[in-house]
């Protein structure tokens, strides 16, 4: 299997263009799924979990193509089948955000338990409870999910949510999106990408109210047609590479970053004393001149707090800060399976609870590691660049699952990164 080889001491500097959003453009793809006319979506990012997205939509019916270039266009117009297989879900847990449209759209949907990476239990039951709330007859089988509508249709309803799920959310809306009546989905998750959803289901004929705070409302319509839409930045992309950049004392801008969409990460590296500068069109990470960085406490919470999908390149980052920090998971109680991995490279983190004590600054060696999950690669991969010696990073596909061209942009600002098979092979 494909390793990644990364030597560290060479600072990051240059300009880096963000992808469209991963989180974004997996419910967005699920989507098109309810439009009887053909999807256009532009800035597609050409990752492995789109692929996945993309087969499951296929098997269910529709045509698609791409991304090529970052277009991708889907025709959902005769969807032949009601049922995700395990083969395709299992990899992905995003892949059960296709219950609620196929509901909506057919009647029946027949999906596995889902996959992805093993951070935490993630339960899906958010999901079913909303869609029962809306009239579903849900029944569980030997790894599977059985999802029935009953005659007329799914029934707007009051749906409150224990916990501002953004799939649970996600799934709601595109199922309300053809219910009858309105919907009124509370303690909603309001991440950006609720809003990008909201706005292609809007394209497409919906009515949707209140994307991006904690109440949303979807008055239901009889039939939706494919929209063309262009998927947001991806801003844990952008935060990736604006850690990065701090990491390796390196002058990047990132292209193509919200600033909006990033301020908890931006104003924890503002305090560590990072130079950061927005504008409308990105933002820039200067951190050549800063001897120290200042250790600091962070926190995940669901938006606008500090995301969780930062919660491990930030950690690497506070293995160079003088001081202690602590990283209070609150949003997965597993995903703190890359410390081991860092403690290997000679990081000196405690876990204590749902807390992770970082004492810095520490000497990192390179080594053999491996990536525990997505983000977890990401950081590694981080930890990698700054480190002395050659680290080896092993279990890439989790890293290939969220990242388009990361070896590509790595290496383009200057990181002594490869693909490879073994120590010595050539890049690949």
């Amino acid at each position: 299997m494909e390793k990644l080889f990364v030597r560290g001491g060479r600072p990051l500097m240059g300009t880096v263009r963000v992808s469209g959003a991963k989180n974004a453009v997996l419910p967005i793809i699920a989507a098109a799924l309810l439009g009887n006319t053909p999807t256009r979506l532009e800035d597609v990012p050409d990752l492995e979990d789109v692929r996945t997205i993309s087969s499951v939509l296929t098997h269910l019916g529709a045509t698609v193509k791409g991304p090529h270039e970052g277009v991708m266009e889907i025709d959902c117009k005769e969807i032949t089948a009601d049922e995700a297989p395990f083969e395709l879900v299992s990899k992905m847990r995003a892949a059960f955000l296709v219950i609620g449209p196929i509901l909506a759209r057919t009647g029946r949907a027949q999906i596995s338990l889902p996959g992805g990476c093993n951070i935490g239990a993630r339960p899906i039951d958010l999901h079913l409870k909303g869609l029962e709330g809306l009239g579903a007859k849900i029944e569980q089988g030997p790894g599977h999910i059985v999802a029935t509508v009953p005659e007329g249709g799914l029934i707007g309803a009051p749906v409150y949510l224990d916990f501002p799920s953004v799939g649970a959310t996600e799934n709601l809306m595109m199922a309300a999106a053809l219910a009858r009546g309105t919907t009124v989905i509370e303690n909603a998750a309001e991440e950006p990408e609720i809003v990008d959803l909201a706005n292609f289901l809007t394209t497409m004929g919906a009515k949707i109210k209140g994307a991006g705070t904690n109440v949303i409302r979807v008055e239901g319509v009889e039939s939706l047609k494919g929209g063309n839409h262009q998927v947001i930045p991806d801003r844990i992309e952008a935060a990736t590479y604006m850690i990065a950049a701090a990491m390796t004392r390196g002058f990047v801008r990132v292209d193509n970053a919200l600033g909006e969409h990033l301020q908890p990460v931006v104003a924890k590296m503002r305090e560590m004393g990072i130079g950061i500068e927005e504008d409308v069109n990105g933002i820039t990470v200067d951190a050549r001149q800063i001897e120290q960085f200042k250790a600091v406490d962070v926190k995940t919470l669901p938006y606008p707090g500090f995301p969780t999908d930062v919660q491990a390149q930030f950690m690497a980052l506070l293995t160079m800060a003088e001081g202690s920090g602590m990283v209070t998971e609150t949003v997965f109680e597993n995903r703190f399976m890359h410390v081991n991995e860092l403690q290997r490279m000679g990081a000196a983190i405690r876990i204590e609870g749902r807390s992770a004590v970082v004492d810095g600054p520490a000497k990192l060696l390179g080594c053999k590691v491996n990536s525990t999950d997505l983000r977890g690669g990401a950081a590694l991969v981080l930890a990698g660049m700054t480190a002395e010696g050659e680290t080896e990073v092993g279990e890439i596909f989790h890293i290939d699952r969220g990242y388009e061209n990361l070896v590509q942009k790595l290496t383009s600002l200057g990181a002594d990164i490869r693909r490879g098979r073994g120590t010595g092979d050539s890049a690949s």
